[in-house]
């Protein structure tokens, strides 16, 4: 996998990795140690950072289930509440109690899914876009993105689709014909856009109805928020061990947005579930790495972890769902009061 990845702009990249060193060096300052010396700091134990402090968990797990895949990627919540769960060749409905009540085939591996208020289903593939019926048959199979794509995250508007191509580092644009529309994210220094870092395969978007989209860009450990235009608004998160930061190389890998507005980031290495505000201020989490042990345990390196994750869903009612790609089980939570 890590060949489709050697695209990425390496200067930008280990940059970002010399100022997350700095930052973990400066952790272990604040605990009153310090690295060993002559040791890769990034190696150093985070052992400490595998509890949460209790009063900062907002939500419970209620359930817990297996999704019956050994590879699962993704996830998507429907607009009744079903979760929509990607992997191997095919997508799989499921009831939040785990009751499998769909399971269509796809071309290949599914990699991403986006639900309609209809029920229409889109799936990202490899490199392209399949369109499929609330009841699994396929509608649409729309035109290879190129050699370099490999879409990990889907998101829909009222009337158009956006694409998040973790290869070609970019969210494309399309109307729900699947008539391509635009990039969004291409570095542009004239337009203020940073440009996405993506040195594994997590790239994510989500849209809210507030008319703007969320997109995590990992390699710089930041959510950005863009105009349907590809026009570049706002970002905001920091490099950091800290609940209150991205941990790693690149984090978070995964975003959804609650009804309010607020942000539910997604976080691999330090496997953690996190509400920030609008506005990207940290609220709560909603579960950590105690609640995902296996998953902790995927990344011997945080620097070079393209294995383990989450994956968050948030449903029109507002309640979060949680896929762990490590145990393959989606674990429903509850918000506690």
């Amino acid at each position: 996998m890590k060949k489709e990845f050697e695209f990425v702009d390496r200067r930008e990249f280990f940059s970002t990795l010399a100022r997350g060193a700095a930052l973990l060096g400066l952790a272990h300052v604040a605990l009153g140690d310090e690295p060993p010396k002559g040791l890769n700091p990034f190696a150093y134990d985070v052992a400490r950072f595998s509890k949460t402090d209790p009063k900062l968990i907002g939500y419970d797990e209620v359930g817990r289930w297996p999704v019956g895949f050994s590879e699962p990627k993704r996830m998507a919540a429907g607009p009744d509440g079903q979760l929509y769960v990607c992997g191997e060749t095919s997508v799989r409905q499921f009831g939040r109690s785990g009751v499998r009540h769909l399971d269509f085939i796809v071309g290949e591996q599914a990699r991403c899914a986006a639900v309609d208020g209809d029920g229409t289903v889109y799936v990202g593939l490899r490199d392209h876009v399949e369109v499929y019926s609330a009841t699994g048959v396929r509608r649409a199979s729309w035109e290879p993105v190129g050699k370099k794509a490999w879409l990990t995250g889907l998101a829909l508007s009222e009337s158009e689709v956006f694409a998040a191509d973790s290869g070609g580092r970019a969210v494309l644009r399309y109307d729900k014909t699947g008539k391509f529309l635009g990039r969004i994210g291409d570095k542009d220094p004239e337009r203020n856009v940073p440009g996405f870092i993506v040195p594994s395969p997590f790239l994510d978007v989500a849209f809210h109805r507030d008319g703007l989209l969320r997109v995590n860009n990992p390699g710089r450990h930041r959510v950005e928020l863009y105009t349907p235009k590809g026009d570049f608004e706002t970002a905001w998160g920091e490099a950091g061990f800290g609940v209150k930061s991205f941990c790693g190389c690149c984090n978070p890998i995964a975003i959804d947005v609650l009804p309010d507005g607020r942000a539910v980031t997604c976080e691999k290495g330090i496997p953690r579930v996190k509400i920030s505000s609008a506005t990207g201020e940290f609220e709560s989490v909603v579960a950590g790495p105690e609640s995902f042990p296996e998953n902790a345990g995927a990344c011997s390196d945080l620097n070079d972890c393209v294995h383990g994750g989450l994956d968050a869903a948030v449903d029109a009612q507002g309640r979060i769902s949680i896929l762990d790609i490590v145990t393959r089980q989606v674990a429903i939570m509850k918000r506690r009061g």
